[in-house]
């Protein structure tokens, strides 16, 4: 018989339970609309819950590549680490009002500026503003800081103690702010960081500040987004304003990346060698490097042949019928490769964009590496749409139905290391 652990489920048992094949869920898996985890004998186990998902929408592909846009609100906020701006044009578009928006690459900066002269976008370090002037005026302080382990010489970690490192000054210019919601993004490794010790820090330290914290993880291919990229989006409200949180719950379709670039203008982009465009065009569409011929598997991988890991970003093509892979700062890299569905070439500029869903006419600054860059690491528009959507209901201010909000959902309420004392 086929084994179930409790809600978990082999690759037969899975299967048996929604009655399609073995090899359906397994190619489920490799398309990454579903995850595993191994069980104690290295098999792979999946959760009763994702594969019913799955079976709902993960293979309804009916979604259309378009700018979501809200009316005008009145929710304000200050993003830090803004980077290119995919939250800042996202929660734009859901209605939100940037005030101020923040960042040290000059690039990314000089790219805010020229598509929108009208924000107040500031090249500056974070380790150096002062924000004491914005005190009470401004709803909502949102920024992505990067993920830093913490130091646990002591018992117990406070604000103090996370001096060095960017998340210090972030929880710094928010106790100088004191808005109303504090909304941070991040990777979907702050879950598992330093053996979660990095977020059980972060939302400690902000329930200290007298906020009440919320978490969920977004997989923004279910959110208007052709990409398969999670994001972690925590919010903190202040305590005395007694406000549930709520995140955007997922459709039920995807959005292919035929539907997003089969008509992208053409752009810049990076270019293959002569050799690797030669092993790139046997790899079939969805492919990667063991679809080579093993003689060819052995000479492109060098030693990691024989290491074990699928490795499964090496030599890798898109599916024109899936959503993208998570696009990384370098489309030709060896380890991280974004290979056009159907052209031997690594995605254009512009069909980057288009994945992460900016506007045709968003110019991105700087070299074609710097654009790379400034995409790969910023949070999709549309994601950032309807994020904004929850947030301007959370504060009161939702959204007309109009515009067609996602439906809104419970996150993970956090309960403070103390309160389990």
């Amino acid at each position: 018989m086929a084994m179930v652990t409790n809600e978990w489920m082999t690759v037969q048992a899975a299967a048996e339970h929604l009655g399609v094949s073995a090899d359906t869920i397994r190619r489920w898996e490799k398309k990454g609309l579903i995850r595993a985890k191994r069980g104690k004998h290295g098999e792979r186990l999946f959760e009763q819950p994702e594969l019913r998902r799955v079976a709902e929408q993960g293979q309804n592909s009916s979604g259309v590549w378009k700018q979501l846009k809200a009316e005008q609100g009145t929710v304000s906020l200050i993003e830090l680490f803004c980077g290119a701006g995919g939250l800042a044009l996202g929660l734009h578009n859901a209605g939100l009002e940037s005030k101020l928006l923040v960042d040290f690459d000059k690039d990314a900066i000089q790219t805010l500026q020229s598509n929108r002269p009208e924000w107040n976008s500031v090249k500056a370090s974070v380790t150096e503003i002062d924000l004491h002037e914005y005190e009470g005026k401004v709803d909502v302080m949102a920024g992505g800081f990067p993920c830093q382990a913490f130091s646990y010489a002591g018992k117990q970690l406070g604000f103090e103690d996370t001096r060095g490192t960017l998340f210090y000054d972030f929880a710094r210019l928010v106790s100088q702010v004191k808005p109303k919601m504090v909304l941070a993004e991040n990777v979907k490794g702050l879950l598992s960081h330093d053996g979660g010790k990095t977020l059980e820090t972060i939302l400690n330290i902000l329930d200290e500040m007298g906020y009440e914290a919320s978490y969920k993880l977004m997989r923004s291919q279910f959110l208007d987004v052709p990409q398969k990229r999670e994001r972690l989006i925590i919010m903190a409200t202040r305590k005395e304003l007694g406000l549930k949180h709520l995140f955007p719950e997922e459709k039920r379709y995807t959005v292919s990346l035929r539907a997003a670039i089969q008509d992208a203008p053409p752009s810049d982009g990076q270019e293959y060698s002569e050799s690797k465009k030669t092993i790139m065009s046997l790899v079939p569409p969805g492919g990667y490097w063991r679809d080579l011929p093993d003689d060819l598997q052995k000479q492109y991988m060098g030693g990691s042949y024989f290491l074990g890991g699928g490795k499964t970003g090496m030599a890798r093509r898109l599916s024109w019928d899936e959503p993208s892979l998570t696009l990384t700062c370098n489309p030709a890299q060896k380890q991280t490769e974004r290979c056009h569905p159907e052209e031997t070439r690594p995605l254009s500029v512009r069909e980057y964009a288009r994945i992460q869903c900016f506007p045709d006419d968003w110019e991105f600054s700087g070299s074609t590496s710097s654009k790379y860059k400034q995409i790969g690491n910023a949070v999709p528009v549309n994601l950032g749409y309807h994020v904004g959507l929850a947030v301007r209901t959370v504060l009161g201010n939702p959204a007309s139905k109009a515009d067609l909000p996602a439906e809104l959902v419970s996150g993970t309420k956090w309960v403070p290391t103390h309160q389990n004392d």
